[in-house]
């Protein structure tokens, strides 16, 4: 088995549901207290043994690779203690590499451009629109579970309101152990009465190559996009099977207004720098309330 060490950030997507923050900024450079969403997603990988990242990016986003790059004039004008290691630490935290999706048909079809960059290795995928938090990262999680059942990772999933299981995606489950699910279908944004469970993938799976196979078989489907849930549902059908992992850490959809106030609030708060003031403040402010 082949040690997992690939991960595959689409972030190419519009971020329509949090204009109009996003109509100059890719969603991915949100700020979270002084870090971008996209950060954090890089960070989890990083510290789940990931040492090779392809991010798929759209039109005007070429700020998120500046983010990534060094930038000298910037380096040479800070002085602060720290300052200038945690710029450059930024461009060390991998080998980060950018191609971009020319047209945005799909989270499914941005997968399939990560096949030169994967090859025939298992890969992670790192949906953009969610930051997970938590002392252990997701993608860790997934990779214990490809080197446990030998299977690909149909999700970091949750247990979501069965009124919220139209806007994700449903997953046929059977309990293995622990937080463990086997799964053998699944449905993208069913109609009510096609779910088989309230489980939806929650931003994070981990895929083997055959998935591209499958990707280039896979027609529109819900929204009109090519579905990385479909080609994992034909895979899950006939290839015998795939992994769930109730995952453990808070999940924020970057996608969302509210959930992205929370992620700051709620971040800020254990923030090493600014945490206690900011505590201190809201104590205060709730007072007004």
């Amino acid at each position: 088995m082949k040690k997992v060490t690939k991960a595959v950030i689409p972030a190419a997507g519009l971020g329509t549901r949090v204009l109009p923050a996003t109509k100059a900024m890719p969603k991915g450079m949100l700020p979270i207290v002084d870090k971008p969403a996209i950060q954090y997603l890089v960070e989890e990988a990083v510290r789940s043994g990931i040492t090779d990242i392809l991010i798929i990016l759209g039109r005007n986003q070429s700020v998120i690779e500046d983010h990534f790059d060094r930038s000298p004039e910037l380096e040479e004008k800070l002085a602060a203690p720290g300052m200038l290691e945690e710029c450059l630490g930024i461009s060390n935290l991998a080998n980060i590499y950018f191609v971009r999706q020319k047209q945005t048909l799909g989270l499914g079809h941005a997968v399939s451009m990560a096949k030169p960059f994967t090859g025939d290795d298992p890969f992670v995928v790192i949906y953009g629109d969610d930051v997970i938090w938590g002392e252990d990262p997701v993608c860790a999680q997934l990779i214990r579970a490809y080197e446990e059942f030998g299977r690909p990772a149909a999700g970091g999933v949750s247990a979501v309101p069965w009124a919220d299981v139209s806007r994700y995606c449903s997953l046929k489950t059977t309990p293995i152990h622990d937080n463990y699910f086997f799964v053998d279908d699944m449905i993208e944004k069913p109609k009510k009465g096609q779910e088989f469970s309230n489980y939806s993938i929650l931003g994070r799976v981990l895929l083997t190559p055959e998935i591209y196979d499958l990707l280039a078989h896979t027609k529109p489907g819900a929204g009109g996009e090519i579905q990385l849930t479909d080609a994992m549902a034909e895979y899950a059908r006939n290839y015998g099977g795939m992994t769930a992992v109730e995952f453990t850490g808070k999940h924020y959809d970057m996608g969302n207004k509210l959930k992205v106030v929370e992620a700051q609030v709620e971040l800020a708060l254990q923030h090493p720098e600014i945490g206690e003031a900011f505590r201190a403040y809201l104590k205060e402010f709730c007072k007004t309330l």
